[in-house]
């Protein structure tokens, strides 16, 4: 069993700089509605280990891991912000984030390396999912209220004169 905590820790550490270059990257090109909704969507598939027993969590674990991974999306909601160039609306860089995102990560070896002790790894595995779940929906939700917000301050694009739009 400690193999299994140790490797799922590395794939974490992976993940979670596989998300931070991403982050980066998509601060370069403007963002859209599609991309700030769609994470939180795909990784709701992520439920579906729920129908296996092993991943299964009391009631008291779900709301726990819920707890914690809303407190942790404030730290999120406040380093995301959109700002407008152009006609595009892109995500700024913030320094703070990928210190936020890393301290996020070791808490979360941290706590998997004391929960392993007295939780079986399938019930941890099922606890972090809705920790990580509940950290990234509202956080989205919350960047997504932000791009709308934005969006209609966008100056209004001129209709590009065309045969059917020509007098």
């Amino acid at each position: 069993m400690d193999w299994m905590v140790a490797a799922s820790s590395v794939a974490a550490v992976v993940m979670g700089l596989g998300a931070l270059f991403i982050r980066m990257k998509a601060a370069k090109k403007p963002t859209s509605a599609r991309k700030i909704i769609l994470p939180p969507l795909f990784m709701s598939t992520g439920a579906l280990m729920f129908l296996f027993p092993m991943f299964r969590v009391t009631p008291l674990e779900l709301l726990e891991a819920a707890a914690v991974g809303c407190v942790f999306s404030l730290l999120l909601m406040k380093t995301s912000n959109f700002e407008i160039r152009g006609q595009d609306i892109y995500l700024k860089r913030s320094k703070a984030f990928p210190v936020i995102l890393m301290t996020l990560l070791v808490i979360r070896i941290i706590g998997k390396l004391v929960l392993s002790a007295s939780i079986d790894v399938g019930q941890l595995g099922g606890m972090f999912f809705i920790l990580a779940f509940a950290m990234i929906l509202p956080w989205r939700l919350v960047m997504y209220k932000k791009y709308h917000t934005l969006k209609q301050q966008l100056p209004s694009q001129p209709m590009p004169i065309t045969e059917k739009t020509a007098f």
